[in-house]
């Protein structure tokens, strides 16, 4: 009995972490912009939420003054300053990856990406011929020295403070020094006009990526929409084996939806570490060893046809075709 209740008590706690990792700043975010744009003063509700702000001061605000997200909209300007007091990290472990593809496929969803335009890619890497191959999801790194912000004649490329770099395509200029200068090839470039461009039933924002637009580059922007709702990415939302992590690194706290832990005890206890790091540009993405992996590779590879034509030319996976695995 004893121990039920202490296993209930555990997964209270996570599931109190989880709701309430960005919860403070999505509401406050909501409070501001609903101050800052300038439409008619709401008539009082009579209902008071609590909430708490960036500062960690607890006040009452009536319930009409928050923006409803996603309804909410952030503008190319407002995009720039980032979520207060937050330094946003993510975490991939290796070891639960089976390419499941929902990760790419719930983010092409999400930002209305055709079906070859991926903003997160898994790649199959094998870092030498005795080793055992693995999955790879590779998504933007939103480095703290980001070479494409470096080198962007317009300031279409911006970093923020919270660490998430994003692009604004209203200043997007289409001259790809970035593309050529991210050692990580994590960005695309619209190349001809597409109907989805013109769908106008909401307006252009950087945190959305939505709509794009001809002749500009577009990447992974960590859903920053969705923080602002106290949400997880899309990746990291439908991830069904848990792979990817995502929060906090200034409360050093991360989770994947089910399991709340300190970010720094899991890069130290799971010897995490940094894709290039030794190029000086300081990813916030890290990688958990794929040690001890929970499934075999070839069970990703029946999820799709096109996945094992992608790799048909790999070593690995002719080996796996002649034994009939896949």
């Amino acid at each position: 009995m004893k121990n039920s209740e202490e296993n209930k008590a555990g997964t209270n706690r996570r599931n109190f972490l989880k709701l309430g990792l960005l919860s403070g700043v999505s509401a406050v975010a909501g409070l501001s912009i609903a101050s800052n744009s300038g439409q008619e003063e709401t008539a009082s509700s009579g209902e008071k939420v609590r909430v708490l702000t960036p500062d960690g001061k607890m006040v009452e605000v009536d319930a009409e003054s928050l923006n409803k997200y996603p309804e909410a909209h952030i503008t190319p300007a407002e995009s720039r300053k980032g979520i207060p007091n937050r330094k946003f990290v993510m975490v991939i472990d290796l070891a639960k990856c089976k390419n499941a593809r929902n990760c790419v496929e719930s983010c092409q969803k999400a930002h209305k990406l055709d079906y070859n335009e991926e903003f997160i890619k898994v790649q199959l890497i094998q870092d030498n011929e005795e080793g055992s191959p693995y999955w790879f999801p590779k998504p933007c790194f939103h480095c703290d020295e980001p070479p494409c912000v470096t080198v962007c004649p317009t300031g279409a490329t911006f970093k923020r403070d919270d660490g998430i770099v994003l692009i604004d395509n209203d200043r997007c200029i289409g001259c790809k020094f970035c593309i050529t200068s991210c050692p990580y090839s994590a960005r695309q470039f619209n190349w001809g006009h597409k109907e989805k461009f013109d769908d106008k039933s909401q307006p252009y924002s950087p945190e959305t990526s939505v709509p794009a637009a001809e002749g500009t580059v577009m990447k992974c922007d960590f859903c920053p929409d969705m923080l602002r709702q106290g949400k997880l990415p899309h990746c990291a939302q439908s991830c069904p084996m848990g792979v990817i992590y995502f929060g906090d690194k200034n409360e050093d706290i991360v989770t994947n939806g089910e399991e709340t832990v300190r970010f720094s005890d899991l890069i130290k206890d799971r010897g995490g570490y940094r894709h290039l790091e030794h190029l000086g540009t300081k990813p916030n993405v890290y990688y958990l060893p794929a040690v001890d992996r929970q499934f075999p590779l070839e069970r990703g590879f029946n999820v799709d046809e096109d996945i094992i034509e992608r790799y048909k030319d790999v070593p690995y996976v002719q080996e796996l075709k002649k034994k009939g695995d896949i």
